[in-house]
């Protein structure tokens, strides 16, 4: 008789996470906080507690070398990593860099790549302090870990929101999924006809957004300087609407945004209407790979921020029962469902 097989389609990578952190047992009291966050947080035995973040990424899942420049690569592969410490409300300090590298790779392709690395080292300020190399069947791995501190009363998880405070969103949104388009619409449109007039001119910003995005940190730092310890707080990288619901779920409420609060970018809004004919708030919910900071803060913060440049203000936290819902610029209420990036699907 054949043993029960679960496809991994059928549950998700959220899913799949779940499966394996309800059967993880913590053996060391060291460990403070495990699976379900941005980053784990150990104890040092010191004022500042450790935050550890590991994330992949895989050729042809999270990025296409046709058009994806290698010293781009190396630093997004920083900045994203940096982004899980930023999501904590802590301080990045060193990374690890491994990679697994097929024959096709040269000495001087594996150098621009840790050109970038080392440029996105330089940005943040965390050292690059080691990892390992390895051979890869086909094509390239990357998998990157960092290292980042935070005094205890400063880490912010996803699970503390509270009833009634102030969703907030710095950024714009929905930039760096039309990046992705405009990069594969010319692909595409090359493969087709390699002599084709380039169609990127004027696209430069949505472009950099998702080659070469960058970690909030400056408003980590800013947030410190005003004395403001967001209640939760995620980093947008599978979607707008993906991280509320990270973030109402695990914090046992509801949400309520508002689309005319929504920050999206004026090119945005033109590529995304006429370019693709997509609406534009569909890139910013489900899009993903902005890696802008999403959080919520105490209504009582909200004088100290009220007049930042960079941050919206675009809902609140409600009764669980209500749901995480979007009101649309038309009023109707509707509820926001999660369709950013999904693992494992065919």
């Amino acid at each position: 008789m054949n043993p029960t097989r679960t496809e991994l389609e059928n549950i998700g990578e959220f899913g799949l996470i779940d499966r394996i952190r309800q059967k993880t047992n913590y053996q060391n009291a060291s460990t403070l906080k495990g699976i379900g966050d941005d980053a784990a947080v150990i104890e040092t035995g010191g004022e500042e507690k450790l935050l550890l973040s590991t994330d992949m990424l895989i050729e042809k899942i999270h990025f296409d070398l046709t058009y994806v420049p290698l010293k781009h690569l190396g630093y997004k592969a920083i900045a994203v990593n940096i982004s899980d410490i930023a999501a904590m409300n802590g301080i990045p300090q060193q990374v690890t860099v491994s990679l697994g590298l097929s024959n096709r790779f040269a000495l001087e392709a594996v150098e621009e790549l840790y050109a970038g690395i080392r440029a996105a080292c330089a940005q943040y300020k965390v050292d690059l302090v080691g990892g390992d190399t390895v051979s890869s069947p086909t094509g390239l791995v990357i998998s990157v870990s960092v290292v980042g501190f935070a005094k205890m009363e400063q880490i912010v998880y996803r699970n503390s929101a509270k009833m009634g405070d102030i969703i907030c969103v710095t950024g714009d949104l929905g930039a760096a999924y039309l990046g992705l388009q405009i990069l594969e619409r010319e692909r595409q449109e090359f493969l087709g006809n390699p002599n084709m007039k380039s169609q990127l001119e004027g696209k430069d910003y949505l472009i950099r957004r998702q080659l070469k995005p960058e970690a909030r940190m400056d408003i980590i730092h800013e947030l410190r300087e005003l004395g403001i310890v967001p209640t939760s707080m995620i980093d947008i990288s599978d979607g707008l609407a993906s991280e509320i619901r990270h973030l109402a779920t695990q914090s046992g409420l509801g949400a309520k945004i508002y689309e005319e609060k929504i920050p999206i970018h004026r090119l945005s809004y033109e590529v995304a209407t006429q370019d693709f004919a997509i609406q534009p708030t569909t890139c910013a919910l489900n899009g993903g790979e902005d890696y802008e900071l999403l959080f919520t803060i105490n209504p009582n913060d909200f004088e100290k921020l009220k007049n930042h440049d960079d941050i919206s203000f675009v809902g609140y936290m409600q009764e669980a029962e209500k749901g995480v819902i979007l009101q649309t610029r038309g009023g109707n209420e509707v509820p926001i469902q999660a369709q950013g990036w999904v693992h494992f699907g065919k």
